[in-house]
């Protein structure tokens, strides 16, 4: 039996809009198990149980790099705001991402004996659990102006809705908005999905979350007034209901 195993090699990171991938040495994620919720009635011989809150954590051990924009930028300021770590298991189109919303720990910062110099920062998840989808765009896309991008053929559509996040690294311009549209076939009438709203600065990150039916074909779209815009899309089609 052939078996499609692959390393852990050739990864990627986003932090609340920062690509520091290239300043990270080692990450961690935890889905965490679902709180199950005993439902036991009188009538039943042995524990019932329904799926409760899900949970989430992340761990990245990250070089010291004060360039702007990178991984010092990200860390630094300790913010108590939600911030959205993104995980990419190899670049490429359709390939598997992780993401999660979590509030930061620390930024805990380590000297060994021969010099080196090290971060562990730690994120709890806060509102939603971590979440494994696609990568929707190239690792990243910039488009120097509107642009719809080519579809994304997820095999099948959906009936539960679906989560996106929207990393926008750097933008030149006055505003960039950043959409997801479906369509039942590839060359058909596509119609807005999850739109991430008129964005004016970067670094940032945005969660969008759709209900109902999600079709099968999808494509990245941007609009606004802007010479260049540089994001990275995450996608997830639910399989179940209730997930957001």
């Amino acid at each position: 039996m052939a078996f499609a195993k692959t390393s852990g090699l050739g990864d990627d990171l986003y932090v609340a809009g920062f690509h520091i991938g290239g300043d990270v040495r080692q990450v961690q994620l935890n889905g965490g198990p679902s709180n199950q919720l005993d439902v036991t009635d009188i009538t039943q011989s042995g524990h019932a149980r329904l799926g409760g809150q899900r949970t989430g954590k992340t761990a990245l051990v990250s070089y010291m790099d004060t360039g702007a924009g990178n991984e010092h930028a990200a860390f630094s300021p300790l913010s108590t705001s939600d911030q959205i770590v993104t995980y990419l298991r190899g670049q490429s189109l359709g390939g598997p991402v992780a993401c999660c919303n979590v509030k930061q720990l620390n930024y805990d910062a380590t000297r060994a004996a021969d010099g080196m110099l090290t971060f562990a920062v730690d994120g709890e998840s806060n509102g939603f659990g971590l979440e494994w989808g696609v990568q929707l765009t190239a690792d990243p896309r910039t488009d120097t102006t509107g642009t719809t991008g080519a579809f994304f053929d997820q095999g099948a559509g959906g009936t539960f809705g679906a989560q996106a996040y929207l990393h926008l690294v750097s933008l030149t311009g006055t505003n960039v908005d950043v959409s997801i549209t479906h369509a039942t076939t590839s060359g058909g009438s596509y119609s807005s999905l999850i739109d991430f709203g008129s964005l004016t600065s970067a670094p940032q990150a945005v969660r969008g979350t759709a209900a109902g039916t999600v079709n099968e074909f999808l494509k990245v779209v941007t609009t606004g007034t802007f010479t260049s815009a540089v994001f990275f899309v995450a996608f997830m089609l639910n399989q179940v209901a209730t997930v957001f």
